[in-house]
């Protein structure tokens, strides 16, 4: 669908690239919820590597090639989806888009993409189900074992064929931007944030009053078998189980007893993969979380040729940093099988809804076709390593040889 299409919701007609929802997402939202969604863990430097990782990889093109029909369809757990794109989990969505929880898995499964549905969610996981049955679920294990079964009891019990376990949240991260714009989880009732509520008029009519007004105050309702924490109070602290002590153990206790699909992310060293595989996974997703966990963290780009090595006989995605059809195009192209996005979609939610998701994720697919035209390309099968190149070094520049593939 064109940028420019009259059918689009109008916030949405100038934004010509997931880039472009943000700074339109950053004057709807209240200062801390903003926070909350772009900001990293201490000093960004692993947000920041994450971006590095797809500029020091530049394209080889192959020309008249008649790329005229062009097919970005994959296989996944037995399914064809329609582009190697899909949604992030990403937390406290229904605090920033209404029902955003729902919004992003519908707009993903009409357009036959994955998503996941993060355990950090505002909204049932049995409602979201209904509404996109397809959608995959992100768990952050409780503590205990008997807690974990109770879970995915209730996970089972929703429909859920994929499970995600998010591994890389062994302790909270440090993230100090949260504490500076006065984010904490549940938000704490103040003058300031009232502030922050009444400055955002479309925002607070139209996300969180009409949230308590339809369904009550927001919890979070997927961390456990039953409910947690609320969104907003004085005194009540979220329920946070001790993940210090999990081990692979419990990832292989998982797999006893989960039927469906079972994909480990956060993985970034071959070695770690090649354990996951052990212990029961059927895929991976190479992750930094965005660069939200630890600072320095590896970009996942930079490791993904490695893992997919490790490990040849699981489908390896990945996600952290992807923004361009070019970002998805060079991830492919190391071995990756799709790629997951997080924070532009949330925006897009943020800006308009389901309309929105619908949109920035036709922008990303329209990009992906492009680039595989202009590569000579129709097929992803196609997008091997010999599509790409690091950076140039500049003796490279007066070199009277290339290395082909």
């Amino acid at each position: 669908m064109p940028a420019s299409s009259p059918s689009l919701p109008r916030a949405c007609r100038q934004t010509l690239s997931l880039d472009d929802f943000e700074p339109l997402a950053r004057r709807h939202l209240p200062r801390p919820i903003y926070a909350y969604i772009s900001g990293a863990v201490e000093d960004n430097r692993a947000l920041a590597e994450n971006r590095r990782a797809f500029a020091d990889l530049a394209f080889r093109p192959r020309v008249l090639a008649g790329v005229a029909q062009r097919d970005l369809g994959f296989e996944l757990f037995g399914r064809r989806y329609a582009a190697p794109i899909g949604l992030a989990p990403m937390g406290i969505s229904a605090l920033s888009a209404y029902r955003g929880d729902v919004v992003l898995a519908s707009a993903a499964q009409e357009a036959n993409v994955p998503a996941i549905m993060s355990g950090s969610s505002l909204i049932r996981l049995e409602e979201v189900m209904a509404a996109a049955p397809q959608t995959w679920f992100q768990a952050y294990l409780p503590g205990e074992m008997a807690q974990i079964a109770g879970l995915l009891d209730r996970v089972q019990a929703a429909g859920v064929q994929t499970l995600v376990i998010t591994v890389d949240t062994p302790v909270a991260a440090n993230r100090e931007n949260n504490v500076r714009a006065g984010f904490s989880t549940p938000l704490k009732p103040s003058l300031a944030l009232a502030w922050q509520g009444i400055s955002h008029p479309r925002w607070l009519l139209g996300t969180f009053l009409k949230t308590l007004l339809r369904h009550g105050m927001p919890h979070f309702e997927n961390n456990y078998a039953t409910r947690g924490a609320p969104i907003l109070s004085p005194s009540v602290l979220r329920d946070f189980s001790d993940r210090a002590h999990l081990a692979w153990p419990h990832l292989a206790a998982i797999r006893q007893r989960w039927p469906g699909q079972l994909v480990v992310k956060g993985i970034l060293t071959p070695e770690d993969a090649v354990l996951a595989r052990e212990h029961g996974a059927d895929g991976l997703i190479v992750s930094n979380h965005g660069g939200r966990q630890l600072d320095g963290a590896v970009a996942p780009l930079r490791v993904l040729a490695a893992i997919v090595r490790a490990v040849p006989a699981l489908p390896v995605m990945l996600d952290s940093g992807v923004r361009r059809g070019t970002d998805a195009v060079k991830a492919l192209a190391l071995g990756a099988r799709c790629v997951f996005v997080g924070r532009p979609f949330n925006y897009a939610a943020t800006v308009a809804g389901q309309a929105g998701v619908a949109h920035g994720i036709a922008l990303l697919r329209e990009e992906i076709s492009r680039d595989m035209a202009m590569l000579g390309l129709t097929r992803l099968d196609q997008i091997t390593a010999a599509c790409i190149r690091p950076v140039a070094d500049p003796a490279d520049y007066f070199s009277s040889t290339e290395n082909h593939p």
